[in-house]
């Protein structure tokens, strides 16, 4: 804390003691304790906004249900409401001050809420911060409740919140790929295996595939949230419903459905579901697929963009900054490689997540809050990667047709579509004579009375080469999903234009 001593305070009181509080800020006595705890990560739980979100949208829930069955007044009920309404509005962001890595199964975080949701519930009703008779952050904003169900039940919500916004990215990510394997249909190119000349392919395919394998994880994606579903409200600390009133479990989530727009239900066994974060895993596994799919094509362009001169140089990059501080006009591929990166973090969060999950000791997992940070920090770069990758680099890929056409005329792979008439035994034999003259096979060929220029152009046309029509294309199918702009990012990545 770094307010001055002559700074206004006051004091709370907790089970170890009591703390001077800044007067000015919403959080309190157990939120004090756990910044001083936790200084670990100097990264509070606010870099999550949608987290902070979905707290408020549980706290909320919680007062709809307790009003609902009598267990809380109208008044505090409503109070109660209003502050976490604008909480989910994004206000009081900056009061959410714990740190994401935090001991305690996430309690930090539960009672920052609980302190931050109650000051200003006490300010909107007239009272002063702190005047906890009137409004208590255990007995009223935390009624019902336990950390251990409201907890996981936020961290599930706002995975769900926070996906929208990836599947939106990845799907234009998709689309801008799909695009350009239309803009490239007409583009012939040798196809490769094992880094090897194969057959030949258009661009337009190769990029079609892009497009292709993220919108196959935008449904993955999409069936790993629908696991989120299962929460564990009412079950309070392990499951047993201790202290939860007849009737609140039932109308905790209808409130929270209709509050969270979710297909949310109510765990079958509120034990187990309170003991078991394995969905968890299932999610996470789905983002570091998406996220080592990414990398594979990230990996692809730099192969396929690499020289100028003397790499393959069959597509180029946009250039977006100075590649070297000794090589004048070096040019990296630096937006694929930061995606491969953030591919790399996801990886390893998958597997911090994986242990976590199996670290949960009998009733309880404590370690929920780095299973916590690691999806969000993964969905979030995630998010953030596939736009800049759109932005910064596929939307400004360009095909180098001249040196793709030279390939191509000069390349022995299209001898795999003349074995069938020729044999294959002149075939090899063409293909051996072509590399070491540096003939085109066609000339060969023909010089070799094997087939006439006709019937050469016949089997090598492009739609037979490729096995697809020359304009072939990938449906754009994103109508449904749209990226939504993020409090801690822009809406679009601003692109620098180069001058012309």
């Amino acid at each position: 804390m770094t307010e001055s001593a002559s700074a206004p305070t006051r004091t709370e009181t907790d089970s170890i003691g009591s703390l001077e509080i800044p007067d000015t800020a919403y959080w309190g006595v157990h939120t004090a304790r756990a910044m001083e705890n936790f200084p670990i990560t100097r990264r509070p739980v606010s870099v999550y906004p949608d987290f902070i979100r979905a707290f408020a949208c549980v706290k909320q829930a919680a007062a709809r249900a307790n009003l609902e069955i009598g267990a809380l007044d109208e008044q505090r009920a409503d109070l109660i409401d209003a502050a976490c309404e604008e909480i989910k509005g994004g206000r009081l962001h900056d009061e959410f001050t714990v740190g994401v890595i935090q001991g305690g199964a996430g309690t930090s975080t539960n009672m920052n809420a609980n302190e931050v949701i109650t000051n200003r519930a006490l300010e909107i009703g007239g009272h002063a911060k702190g005047d906890y008779s009137f409004i208590n952050p255990n007995d009223h904003t935390n009624h019902s409740q336990s950390t251990n169900d409201t907890y996981p039940t936020a961290i599930k919500i706002a995975l769900a919140f926070s996906l929208q916004n990836l599947l939106g990215e990845l799907t234009l990510l998709a689309d801008a790929f799909a695009a350009k394997g239309r803009e490239f249909s007409h583009v012939i190119k040798v196809g490769r295996t094992q880094l090897q000349d194969a057959v030949p392919m258009t661009l337009g395919q190769e990029f079609n595939a892009f497009a292709t394998t993220l919108r196959e994880d935008v449904q993955r994606l999409e069936d790993a949230v629908a696991l989120l579903g299962e929460v564990n409200m009412g079950a309070t600390a392990i499951g047993t419903a201790i202290n939860a009133p007849v009737g609140y479990k039932e109308a905790v989530i209808k409130h929270l459905r209709t509050i969270t727009g979710l297909e949310l239900v109510t765990a079958g066994d509120l034990v187990e579901s309170t003991s078991d974060t394995g969905v968890f895993i299932t999610f996470s596994g789905a983002l570091k697929r998406s996220a080592l799919k990414m990398s594979k094509i990230a990996n692809d362009l730099r192969l396929l963009s690499s020289g100028p001169q003397a790499g393959f140089g069959e597509i180029n990059l946009p250039a977006r900054q100075a590649g070297s501080s000794i090589m004048p006009g070096k040019v990296n591929p630096v937006i694929p490689e930061a995606v491969s990166q953030v591919a790399y973090s996801v990886a390893g969060a998958d597997v911090t997540v994986s242990m976590a999950v199996e670290a949960g000791q009998l009733q309880l997992n404590a370690f929920e809050p780095v299973i916590a940070h690691s999806l969000f920090q993964s969905i979030t770069w995630l998010e953030r990667a596939c736009q800049t990758f759109r932005v910064n680099c596929v939307n400004g890929i360009t095909a180098n047709e001249a040196a793709l056409e030279d390939t191509v005329a000069r390349s022995v792979t299209v001898i795999t579509a003349l074995a069938p008439v020729i044999g294959y035994a002149p075939a090899a034999q063409l293909a051996k004579q072509a590399l070491a003259t540096n003939e085109p096979i066609s000339d060969l060929v023909v010089k070799q009375g094997l087939l006439d220029r006709t019937q050469l152009e016949e089997i090598l046309k492009p739609e037979r080469l490729t096995g697809l029509p020359a304009d072939h294309g990938v449906e754009n199918s994103a109508d449904s999903t749209e990226a939504v702009p993020r409090d801690e990012m822009t809406s679009e990545i601003p692109v620098v234009q180069s001058a012309q």
